[in-house]
């Protein structure tokens, strides 16, 4: 006969406690134990806060004969992840003997609150700091754009665990420092400490910020001798990575070999699909994706739209924007009607366009105004142009964007009276222009590129190629468009203006430097111009090489002197 003791009591009672859904059957075990101790008590606190809330539990609190410092703890947490810090203050204060847990759940809950100050003064005041007030720390100033300070406090911190580690990681790369990311993550590396699936989704989202392909491949590689590689989540994150710098062939490989697919993975595939203009096997994975049961989401069809405005597929992705509602039950969101203008703006129904934005059920946004003042730029539309520019300058009076794509409508069709006015209210209202730049990965180091570099110490070389490259094209029958040189100067002025594009000189210098044989990848944070556009695909068949830009629109795919785009871009 097996006796009972509270200890197997207790063990029981701890198997409800971490199940949701289970207060009752742990009510009904506690009231059978003899002579439930101290930790039955707590155990069925735990129960409360997971499935009754802090107030139910703080009922219960008070009915325990004897409290130790778990059973404080455990209260004062349950407040502060309930974000009640005023309740845990009053607990904390009234605790007879407080220890590094009592601390580290009041800096923790200070920090998930957002009370960043609060959680400072605490942190200066605790007399032990455990490992996990450092590190809520390290969060609490990487939430807050306190970069600095978080570096500070992780390098003088004298023991660090991975999730401190993935801390700085994510902060780095969330707040647009990636380099700085993948540079930790290095030193988190060599310094033997593993990673998990969150430093992995981390990292791999700033190589897909970056578009640093070859540091992606060697942290598929780092997964693939890991217990996560058949992590879902990393899967999806390698995926998505492959996607965003330009590999759609890798990506695609990967998505095959995945056993378990949810969701989300459907929709980093379909996405991806639709980034690098292949619309058709962008639908054909959804309706892989609905045969399967997964049912698709409002990201699905933001990605399936997509597709659609890429690959020029306008009827089909009219006809998918209509039975979001009708056979999908998704409501339709601010991001469908942003792909939706592209869509029809994109395809030179611009009027269709603008009455849609004023037939949406919700006050249009930012986007709307900028995309449908994009695809005006694209059919020369002055007047809907200034249409657009006006509403989207009224929502933000300091959109640099705005204020450039008009003065590139303008420049098009050599009205530079309106140029002028465009940049004289630009510098009446402090407005500061984004720069356009270009950048390379070449042997994991990142190469950036402006238009009219000075800088960069092979730009004799990458001059040299692009005058040689300049004479062939032409010969081939390249003419400069004079029309994406937006200054008022000479034809001449205007062609060096043009050769000495941001795009350019990254795919000159990637003539240089990757091996015969292999791709080139360039990437810009504006959309690419479409005299490079033209000009490019002339150097992919002098060059005979497969050149790969991303702009902020979409890939292409530049071979034998064609576009995978095929001019609809």
């Amino acid at each position: 006969m097996v006796v009972k003791t509270t200890v197997t009591w207790n063990s029981i009672l701890s198997g409800f406690a971490k199940n949701p859904g289970k207060m009752k059957e742990a009510q009904e075990m506690f009231v059978k134990i003899p002579e439930p101790d101290t930790v039955s008590y707590n155990t069925l606190l735990v129960c409360h806060i997971n499935n009754c809330g802090v107030a139910s539990a703080m009922e219960f609190f008070d009915k325990i004969p004897v409290k130790d410092s778990a059973s404080w703890n455990t209260m004062i947490s349950g407040f502060a992840q309930s974000g009640k810090m005023d309740k845990a203050q009053e607990l904390f204060l009234e605790m007879p003997e407080k220890n590094s847990v009592s601390w580290s759940a009041m800096i923790s809950g200070y920090v998930e609150c957002g009370d960043l100050d609060s959680a400072v003064e605490m942190f200066d005041l605790a007399p032990v700091k455990s490992v996990v007030a450092w590190t809520a720390m390290v969060t609490g100033y990487m939430k807050f754009g306190k970069i600095k300070s978080a570096e500070k406090l992780f390098h003088d911190m004298p023991v660090k665990n991975i999730v401190t580690w993935n801390a700085m990681i994510a902060g780095y790369v969330e707040h647009c420092c990636a380099e700085e990311g993948l540079k930790l993550f290095r030193m988190m590396i060599e310094s033997g400490v593993k990673p998990n699936p969150s430093s992995l989704s981390s990292v791999l989202l700033g190589c897909s910020n970056l578009s640093a392909l070859q540091m992606g491949k060697q942290v598929h590689q780092l997964l693939y001798k890991s217990p996560f590689y058949y992590d879902t989540t990393a899967g999806t994150s390698l995926i998505s990575m492959y996607c965003k710098c330009g590999d759609l062939d890798d990506a695609k490989k990967l998505f095959h070999e995945m056993p378990r697919k949810d969701v989300v993975t459907w929709n980093a595939m379909i996405t991806g699909y639709a980034q690098h203009g292949a619309g058709q096997e962008a639908l054909n994975l959804l309706n892989e994706m609905r045969r399967g049961g997964t049912k698709p989401d409002r990201v699905t069809f933001v990605a399936v739209l997509s597709a659609c405005n890429h690959a020029g597929l306008v009827d089909t992705g009219i006809q998918y924007f209509d039975s979001m509602v009708r056979d999908y039950g998704i409501e339709l969101n601010p991001e469908h009607y942003t792909c939706m203008v592209d869509l029809l703006g994109r395809a030179g129904r611009l009027v269709e366009a603008v009455d849609l934005i004023k037939k949406m059920p919700f006050k249009p946004h930012l986007a709307i105004f900028g995309t449908l003042l994009g695809a005006c730029r694209i059919h020369k539309n002055l007047e809907l142009a200034e249409y657009a520019a006006k509403n989207l300058l009224l929502l933000d009076p300091l959109s640099a964007a705005g204020y450039v794509q008009l003065a590139n409508v303008y420049a098009a069709a050599s009205r530079w009276d309106g140029v002028s006015k465009v940049w004289r209210a630009m510098k009446e209202n402090k407005v500061v222009k984004t720069p356009g730049y270009s950048w390379i990965e070449v042997k994991n180091v990142v190469h950036e590129f402006r238009s009219g570099d000075r800088v960069h110490t092979e730009l004799a070389s990458i001059h040299e190629k692009l005058d040689d490259l300049d004479k062939k094209m032409k010969l081939a029958g390249y003419v400069p468009d004079l029309e994406f040189a937006l200054h008022d100067v000479g034809e001449e002025q205007k062609e060096q203006l043009l050769l000495w594009h941001s795009e350019k000189l990254a795919i000159a210098f990637g003539l240089l430097k990757v091996p015969e044989g292999i791709p080139i990848r360039v990437f810009k944070n504006l959309r690419v111009c479409g005299d490079c556009h033209c000009a490019t695909m002339f150097i992919s068949a002098i060059e005979k090489r497969e050149i790969i830009v991303r702009d902020t629109t979409r890939f292409h795919h530049f071979k034998n002197g064609t576009c995978s785009c095929g001019g609809f871009w």
